[in-house]
Parts: C-alpha cells; structure tokens; sequence
C-alpha cells in the first residue's frame, strides 16, 4: 500500500486550470493579448477578429519585440518580466504581473508567435498547441509582436460549447476593446471583424477618444472633474444630468490606466446624482485615479478588475466633492434669463422730486353677474363718472350658472380624449378578456370608480384582505411583456409602416447584437434594415408601438439582450421583449385616468404572476386590514 497520494500537477493540466480563470471566453483572450503590447510600449495595435474569436484572435503591436529565448521563456507558467520579487507587487506600473496569461491561451487554442526587437535583422517564429512546443525558427518579421491565437477552446469541447453565439461573443469583446481604448488615448487602435473595419482610433486627448469610441453626441454632455489630494488625484469626465440615460449609458473607472469595477465608489457617484435625475436614470462617467501604486491592492482576482484601496472612504469623500464642484460650476440646473429686449423703462428713483398718488375710483354698484352690467367707471383725470347702474342689487341674479359653462365643457373635451387615447388599445379576441379581477370588490362610489392614483406613481384600490398598491410603470411592463414574449416566430404581427424611415446610431456593440436578432425584431413587428457604420434604418414599428421613439426601442432591446447574454432563439425573445416593455411602459409621474387606471389593473390581474416583473421587481403591495386597523387603535 502506497501511503503518498499527493502528487503534483503536471504543467498541461495546471495551465489549464489557470485558463479556467483568466480565458473564460475570447474577449478575456484579447484583454491579455492588448495589455501585454501596451506593457510592451506599443503605439499602434491593430485586433483581428475571425468569427466572434472562435477561430482567430490576433493582436499586433510596434511594441519593443522579443528575443528568440525570452519567446520561449514567455510561456512557462509564472515567468515573467514585470517584477522580480514580491516587493513589486507594492509598486506595478504595468498592467500585467502573473506570468499566467499566455501559458494559459496556449493550454487552451493554437499559438503562433512572430517577433523581433528593434535592431535585431530578423524575428523568430514560435509555434505553440496544448501547452505543447511545436516548433520555433528565424523567420523575416518588423518589429514588435504578432501573436495569433486560433481555434480557442479546440481541446476543451465542453468548453467550446458553452460559448454563445457569435453576436454576443462579439458585443464582450466591443466591451472589453472600449475599456482598454478609453485608458490607453495615447496609442492607435484599430479593430477588424470578419475583414469589416469596426473601430480605427488614431491617438487622441480623453475626451476625444470618448467621443471617437461612443459618438459626437457626448461632446456637449460631458463636464470635466479634477482635484487633488496628497494621496490621490482624481480626473476625467461626468455627463450632464440632462444626458443621463434608463440604458445604453457608459460608466468607466479605472486607477492608474488600469480598469476596474468598484460597487462603492459607483455608489458615491449616483448619490451625487440623486437630486439631479429620475431613479430609474443612470449617469455617464469616465473616472481615472490617480494613487500610489503602495496604496492600493491588485492582486485579487486574476481578471484584474477588482482592486483594493488604502484610503477607500477618504477617496469616496474626495470623489463626491469633485462631482459636486463641477456640477455646481457649470451651473447644471440652468441660468436665469435676463433678458432686458422687452423690459419696461423705470425712471430712477430721485428723492428730490415729489410723489403724487393716483386718482383712481371703485364703482361699488358695478355686478358682473348682471345681465346688462354697467360701464365701467373711467379715471377721474381723464373722463367724467359713469352712469349709475340700473339693476337691483337686493334682487339675486339667477343666470350665475353660466360662468361655469366654459369650465364644464373644457372637463368633458378632456375625459373625452383621455377615453380615446391609445394607452391600452390592443387586439385581444381570447376567451378571457372578461375575466373580472381577482379580490376586487363591485364598484361603490358614487361615479362607479374604485381605482385613485398616488403622487403619480401608484395606483390604490380596495381587495379583499385590505388595501391593494400596485406600481403603474412596472404593471405597465408585465402586461407589455407578455403582449410581446407570445408572439411567436412565424406570425405576422401587426406593423405600422413609417412614411420617412428614422435612423439609429448604435454604438459598435449594439450594432453587433441587433445584427443577431434581426429574425426576433421581425417576429415581434419591427422593420429594420443595416445602413453601414452601425447605423440602421427602422421602417416600420409594432403597431401598438406606434407613439413611441423608434431609436428608444431599438436600443432598449439590443441592450437587454446583452445584459442577459441571451443566445438561442426563447432567450433572444424574452429579453427583447423585455426590453420593449420597459421602453414603451407608462412613466412614474403620468397622470392616469380612472378608465386607464382600471384597464391597466384588470390587464394586470389577467397574468399568470402579476405580482413580480420578469426580472424580479415588486409590482403589487397590499396592506392587510389588521396593519389599517392597527393605524387607528
């Protein structure tokens, strides 16, 4: 019996237990791909792209090369020329320090190398497959590196496998590239997909580079922040409260050119905000950190998004100061007009000169209920008095009612049209569509209503066990849910052509999932067509869609169907109809009827789970009688 049953790894399998961390898909491959040519002191890098990264991922970059034996040396696991001993952990100024990202790439896909320093009259060429040398000859090359990382996952099918389709693969690595390019505005940038040019950035200030990488109409909604303190300086760029969006927003950190996630320091930056926009708004932010590298903490995570600060709440204090100043500097609220083109001429006031009072009259007899009202009086100065009045004033005028004739007609116009509005007009020939509502009670006031609304917001009405709230935005996006989600492939739903078709400007990301889903948004009523440079034409909009912005839309959907990663067909479906819903649902603040208001409950009640939204949100409360009754004891 052999008593030692622990053994060590051999260095295939710790590789690919390493890339199970680092390469979790091939956005992650060209993450560490990029870093190592900006660590290299690259200038220009230029990313291909073949099939989302299923096939090819190449990186090039003028960086400082490498010699034929530190080639090979690269890609022993935790070799690296980023530090030397664990002191450096406490002072890195590179991006990368492990030593595990490229033994990890070659556990896991097909590497070939092609590099050469400057000076040196050739390159060498290393080919790599499995964490397996292949082979490494002189080769002609120009200086810097190629690296070329095929069939990613080629020995890992399980792996393979579980990547989603090529659009949402290819929308992580858009992400992954924005990060990268916004703390890198010094070097040149250029990113191919499939042979079509996505991004080609030439070196630019921050902003520029904001503005080349998500569009000009961020160069009006940007204010700069600044400031500095003996142990961080803060800089960069925060959007206007005006520009804050429900979607599509952009929110960047990073610490000394380094992406990172951070909850806390997000936190600080919306409560800043918190007067300023609606809750369901989200501010655009491109925040850079400047500490010593002693005072903040690195390595936590292999990704390398997580970081740790010293000074974490007297960052926090610094941050929230900084937007604060800015926000109030640049006067965010809006300025007073003062405008003097149409303003009187008053005379100064000279305490030499006499006042002398107005001569002015009342006429006490004068009603204006009477059916022949006298003139009125004139002014003393200029006229004689008016006749006396004729009427009686002890005698009541009995034609008061007619003042209120115009208010009583403005009332009925305006139910009228509110009766009329489109709010929750659809088709609807099931059997259902008079079921009554659950635990709701006949009607008992005296105008057959039994729905109020609260501060605009929410929507009060009487059940069985107490007093029902139901929150009408999120109501509103149950019922469009399910309206869109039951559409399925093959029906002809109900389109409203638009005479001029609208054009949308997405950014490179969403281009790359709409142009994934395009068989969804037909299916569900849109008529949309690609134009070139991420812009697409919208021809035609679900009918019951109608009112709303055809931009606001499309691009509620190609950003949920990227928050969720969804892939097959169902999921494509579901979370584009989710984005929908939210897009078109009635707003917090709209002032609601009581036919609207008791339409939107009973479709409500009609759901399967009226109680929570498709992605996990309350939508009904109800306070039971013994809480009311125990408001009154």
């Amino acid at each position: 019996m052999n008593p030692d049953i622990i053994k060590l790894l051999p260095d295939s399998v710790a590789n690919q237990i390493a890339a199970g961390e680092v390469i979790q898909r091939p956005a992650s491959v060209v993450k560490e791909l990029v870093e190592n040519a900006v660590d290299a002191g690259a200038t220009s890098i230029s990313i291909v792209i073949k099939d989302a990264g299923r096939t090819l991922v190449q990186v090039v970059d003028n960086g400082c090369g490498m010699s034929p034996a530190d080639a090979r040396m690269a890609f022993e696991r935790h070799a690296t020329s980023k530090i030397s001993d664990a002191r450096d952990l406490y002072a890195l100024h590179t991006m990368g320090f492990r030593g595990e990202a490229l033994p990890s790439i070659a556990a896991v896909a097909q590497v070939e190398l092609r590099t050469m320093r400057k000076g040196d009259e050739t390159g060498s060429r290393l080919c790599l497959a499995e964490s397996k040398f292949i082979s490494q000859e002189a080769v002609a090359a120009t200086p810097g590196s190629n690296m070329m990382v095929k069939n990613l996952f080629f020995n890992l099918p399980a792996r393979r496998k579980f990547l989603k389709k090529d659009s949402v693969e290819l929308g992580h690595i858009l992400r992954e590239f924005e990060r990268l390019a916004l703390v890198n505005p010094h070097i040149d940038f250029t990113l191919i997909s499939n042979d079509v040019t996505l991004h080609q950035l030439r070196h630019a200030s921050d902003k520029q580079r904001i503005i080349d990488l998500f569009g000009k109409a961020l160069d009006r909604a940007l204010l700069p922040i600044g400031t500095a303190a003996p142990f961080v300086r803060i800089s960069g760029f925060i959007g206007l409260p005006s520009a804050a969006k429900k979607r599509g927003y952009q929110q960047f950190f990073s610490v000394n050119g380094r992406n990172m996630r951070h909850p806390f320091f997000h936190r600080a930056v919306m409560d800043c905000y918190q007067p300023l926009i609606s809750t369901e708004a989200q501010p655009s932010y491109f925040i850079n950190f400047e500490v010593d590298p002693a005072n903040i903490d690195v390595n936590i995570h292999p990704q390398k998004h997580e970081i740790k600060f010293e000074d974490e709440m007297a960052i926090r204090d610094i941050l929230v100061a900084a937007i604060k100043e800015s926000l109030g500097r640049f006067n965010v609220s809006g300025a007073m007009d003062f405008d003097m083109m149409d303003a009187p001429d008053i005379p100064a006031f000279d305490p030499r000169e006499s006042i002398q009072m107005p001569d002015t009259a009342v006429d006490d007899s004068y009603n204006p209920f009477a059916e022949t009202p006298p003139a009125p009086r004139a002014s003393r100065i200029n006229s004689s008095p008016a006749e006396p009045a004729t009427f009686d004033r002890h005698r009541p005028p009995t034609d008061w009612q007619k003042l209120y004739e115009q208010f009583a007609g403005a009332k009925a116009a305006g139910l009228d049209e509110v009766r009329g509005s489109a709010l929750n007009a659809r088709e609807d020939d099931s059997d259902d569509s008079a079921a009554s509502i659950p635990d709701l009670p006949a009607a008992d006031s005296s105008d057959g209503r039994y729905c109020m609304q609260l501060r605009g917001r929410y929507i009060a009405m009487p059940a069985a066990a107490g007093l029902m709230v139901i929150d009408q935005h999120r109501a509103h996006i149950n019922v469009l849910y399910t309206r869109f989600s039951e559409r399925r492939s093959g029906e002809a739903p109900a389109t409203q052509r638009l005479i001029f078709p609208d054009t949308v400007q997405l950014s490179p990301s969403q281009s790359a999932v709409l142009a994934g889903m395009t068989d969804v948004a037909a299916d569900m009523g849109f008529d949309i067509s690609p134009l070139g440079d991420c812009t697409w034409a919208v021809n035609g909009v679900p009918a019951d869609l109608a009112g709303t912005s055809p931009a606001e839309l499309i691009t509620a959907m190609a950003d949920d169907v990227a928050a969720t990663g969804a892939h097959d067909a169902d999921g494509l479906r579901s979370a584009a109809a989710l984005g929908l819903a939210k897009a078109a649902a009635i707003r917090a603040g709209r002032i609601l009827s009581a036919d609207e208001m008791e339409a939107l409950a009973a479709d409500l009640m009609r759901l399967h789970t009226p109680a929570y939204t498709p992605d996990g949100l309350r939508v009904i409360a109800v306070i039971d009688n013994d809480a009311i009754d125990r408001l009154f004891q």
